[in-house]
């Protein structure tokens, strides 16, 4: 990885600033140059849930995107050492674990690009919640007419108008493999999710937390151009576009994000310490319970392409029932399938070549 530009270097006071704080009003630890608590690759070891004796700290919700309620919670390190259950988990026909993620990441992490590698090699389905709520407005449905109003106002959703958008999707997937991105986002929503999942029978069975270093996805914000129709996402520093400033299916143009600069990545790395810190704790502590059916893992590393490894054989390990895509299995094969082919067409030949005999 290349040095950090110098305009974002001199950002590095500002979040080591934010990150310190929020991590020491919670656990009453001395400030460290860095939040995170690196775990390495994946962890299956049984946790025990910790808790913390701080003063309460004051925690901002997110409001980004369509994010809603904000809450008073207190802020946890990110990384947290985490578990598996040891009970079965929702399973398949076939008996096997179904798989029902979650992925939280710092902005910049990698959540949409290892989520789009998962969606294109295996056969998973992923939901967004801002695609999933630009859907019902546009189908004017019961909700999305009553958001669309609470939008158009100004207004932040609801969690459990929220809960409807994600939900009308997920309720129709009960046999299907899915990744859900952008919810939850507080612990208000976690729970609203965890107890309309468990009431169906379908619970999460598995969330994954990214721990990419603060520095890295600074150095990295400058470098990303983003499809804007399809979400596509590269980095000039190891993921460019084939063509430069062009998107490689179709060849439309690429953007930068308006909040990719110092000052708003500051802003959204408070927000996320805030929200999400306390949403991990929720799930840290569920993982460990006596009947969790959840686990919890720690995917660490300073790129995608280091983390995905990692996240592949989490699923492979534990959810054998996900299958790669036939396309994908066809293209594998392909050199096999060329040599079938010159054979047959070798026999062939020698057919006609006897016949003519």
């Amino acid at each position: 990885m290349s040095s950090v530009p110098g305009s974002l270097a001199s950002l590095r006071p500002i979040t080591s600033s934010v990150s310190s704080r929020l991590l020491n009003a919670a656990a009453g630890s001395p400030s460290s140059s860095h939040p995170s608590r690196y775990t390495g690759a994946f962890v299956t070891r049984k946790c025990r849930a910790s808790t913390t004796n701080a003063a309460g700290a004051a925690v901002m919700g997110a409001r980004r995107g369509i994010s809603q309620s904000a809450a008073q919670q207190k802020a946890l390190p990110f990384a947290l050492n985490t578990t598996r259950s040891e009970t079965a988990p929702a399973q398949d026909a076939s008996g096997s674990e179904l798989l029902r993620m979650i992925m939280f990441g710092k902005p910049g992490a990698g959540k949409g690009t290892l989520t789009a590698r998962l969606v294109k090699k295996y056969d998973i389905v992923s939901m967004s919640t801002g695609d999933l709520l630009r859907q019902h407005i546009v189908e004017k449905t019961e909700v999305g007419l009553l958001a669309e109003s609470i939008v158009a106002s100004g207004g932040l959703l609801p969690d459990d108008v929220m809960l409807k958008v994600v939900t009308s999707k997920l309720d129709a997937l009960q046999n299907r493999h899915w990744i859900l991105d952008g919810f939850p986002r507080t612990v208000g929503q976690g729970k609203l999710l965890d107890e309309h999942l468990l009431a169906r029978g379908t619970p999460l069975s598995l969330v994954v937390n990214l721990d990419v270093p603060d520095s890295v996805i600074l150095s990295r914000i400058s470098d990303r151009w983003v499809h804007l129709p399809s979400g596509r996402v590269y980095n000039l520093s190891y993921n460019p576009p084939k063509v430069a400033g062009l998107d490689d299916e179709t060849g439309e143009p690429l953007t930068k994000r308006p909040d990719d600069n110092p000052e708003i990545f500051a802003r959204r790395l408070e927000q996320f310490y805030a929200s999400t810190s306390p949403l991990l704790a929720h799930y840290s502590a569920q993982a460990a319970g006596p009947a969790a059916t959840t686990r919890l893992v720690t995917l660490s590393g300073s790129t995608s392409d280091e983390i995905w490894p990692q996240l592949e054989g989490v699923i492979r390990a534990h959810f054998p029932s996900v299958r790669e895509r036939a396309e994908v299995k066809r293209r594998h094969s392909l050199s096999d399938a060329v040599l079938a082919q010159r054979e047959q067409e070798r026999g062939k030949s020698g057919k006609a070549t006897l016949q003519r005999a």
